[in-house]
């Protein structure tokens, strides 16, 4: 099938290219590797958004809540709104497995479960994967023991037992309040001397009490150097890389969550030949119209990021679909002419 734009991720960064694409009279197809939104239906399942409603609104169509902080189970629902009131094209289970620059334009092949492989021919592909899906691993003997996860989403399974968190931000601070609150017993592990400074401001104060209450337990310039089945290494964190002689200690833990944080995935940028910034982690493009180093391979969203992907939240991210899309509706007029 041939398309003037493939989209490549159903986040709201695609979601938002997907309504520009339509509006603007393109044939489009959105490939999604898993449910809509993906990476929102993997957040903690309680969780409510830092920021407010409308600024999670996208295609102009208005999100309602009764919320000032519009929660993670409203965001579900209003996508699902969005993609149904514009008719939006978008196929879900089926990642792209395959891309490649022809004369012209690109060639993608998707991959359904169960199913024959699909293939595409596009004269654009818009990159909206996000940065949720690759973990930052910390490379540590027992990072991928089966009750080691970078995830978390709900603290009923560990009622009465022994968790560890490793992280310092929003999420570490989060979970750990969660499950304190469902009867865990909490440690927070985290290499720097104190908490961030960017944890949501109601949540900030909640955490600080609970450690200097003692009913969290914390641990800075700490880190985790070995996972084992049922107690975890820690060491002091005051050099890095550690000393050969730091201060090591063993602790019990039934579970481990490692919220340190996620990375964009440059797997298929790397497959059509787009430059990466290897230290940055982030794909090289255009900031203007956000086109990577392939013509007419864009970005959209959270994958621009790379490593830093706690620069772009919703909020901006929503907005590069447009941008991108305008940009590819003028260059494929200026073709056709």
């Amino acid at each position: 099938m041939l398309l003037d734009v493939l989209i490549v991720g159903a986040g709201p960064s695609g979601l938002a290219a997907a309504i520009a694409a339509k509006q603007h009279g393109l044939r489009y197809l959105v490939l999604e590797k898993g449910a809509l939104v993906n990476s929102l239906l993997h957040y903690p399942r309680d969780m409510v958004f830092f920021t407010t409603p409308e600024l999670l609104e996208i295609g102009g169509l208005p999100f309602v809540s009764p919320y000032e902080k519009p929660t993670r189970q409203e965001s579900l629902r209003y996508y699902r709104r969005v993609t149904d009131t514009f008719g939006l094209e978008v196929a879900q289970y089926e990642p792209v497995i395959g891309l490649r620059v022809e004369p012209g334009g690109f060639h993608v092949r998707s991959q359904r479960a169960h199913a024959p492989h699909r293939d595409w021919i596009a004269s654009t592909v818009v990159i909206a994967t996000g940065a949720y899906d690759v973990p930052n691993e910390l490379g540590i003997p027992g990072e991928h023991l089966p009750h080691v996860s970078h995830y978390y989403q709900e603290p009923h399974p560990y009622y009465r037992q022994r968790v560890l968190i490793v992280g310092g931000k929003n999420s570490a601070a989060e979970a750990a309040l969660d499950l304190y609150r469902a009867g865990a017993s909490v440690m927070l592990v985290h290499r720097r001397p104190a908490l961030g400074e960017s944890i949501k401001y109601w949540v900030k104060p909640d955490i600080e009490n609970r450690i200097k209450e003692g009913a969290v337990e914390a641990r800075f310039s700490t880190r985790v150097i070995e996972i084992r089945d049922h107690e975890v290494a820690l060491a002091t964190a005051d050099a890095d890389p550690l000393p050969d002689v730091a201060v090591q200690t063993v602790v019990p833990a039934d579970a481990v969550f490692l919220l340190t944080g996620y990375r964009s995935d440059t797997t298929l940028l790397r497959m059509a030949g787009a430059e990466i910034d290897e230290a940055q982690g982030a794909p090289v493009h255009n900031p203007d119209t956000f086109e990577t180093t392939v013509p007419n391979l864009f970005l959209a969203g959270a994958v621009v990021a790379g490593k830093q992907s706690g620069r772009i939240f919703i909020e901006n991210g929503r907005f590069h679909g447009r941008v991108v899309i305008e940009h590819i509706a003028k260059r494929l007029q200026t073709v056709s002419r």
